[in-house]
């Protein structure tokens, strides 16, 4: 049978790298055709609107895939964050709230990140600095890249020290 080698996909889990988890958890949602109720959300009635038989079926249908994505999402990310969104009622309000929170974070270790790589490429040894402090300077700033997620490998940093 096909259905015996079906392979469920893993939820991605939220590591605070926003933009990357972001993207994978916004495709696997489309994948399990989620994403409309996520990005979109779903429409409630205004009170007193009576709905005919076809749209309440509709509206159950949209709210069971909203309930889906929450389910998800609420897997996807740890206890700590997951405190911190127990009141939002869909899964549109969890998307928004954790894209703003996060998204801005991200955005910001990008800057940083590109102030890093830009000291690190006009970094030079200074009259009269010793080699051992030459290299203390060039590996802070190196272990700094590093800590907000660069993979910079010795080798680039052993180069720059030899070329000054």
């Amino acid at each position: 049978m096909a259905s015996e080698n079906f392979v469920q996909p893993a939820i991605p889990c939220f590591d605070g790298h926003y933009d990357h988890w972001s993207m994978l958890m916004e495709n696997f949602l489309r994948s399990k055709e989620y994403w409309q109720v996520v990005s979109i959300g779903i429409t409630e009635p205004l009170a007193g609107v009576v709905l005919t038989d076809a749209q309440k079926i509709e509206l159950e249908g949209q709210r069971l895939k909203d309930l889906k994505a929450k389910n998800y999402l609420f897997q996807a990310i740890d206890r700590s964050i997951l405190e911190t969104i127990l009141n939002k009622d869909s899964s549109k309000q969890i998307w928004d709230s954790l894209k703003k929170k996060y998204q801005g974070t991200a955005r910001a270790k990008r800057v940083h990140l590109q102030t890093l790589r830009a000291e690190f490429e006009s970094l030079r040894m200074k009259m009269g600095e010793s080699v051992s402090a030459y290299s203390a300077r060039t590996m802070a700033i190196a272990n700094k890249r590093r800590i907000h997620g660069e993979q910079l490998e010795d080798v680039i940093i052993i180069e720059k020290i030899l070329r000054s």
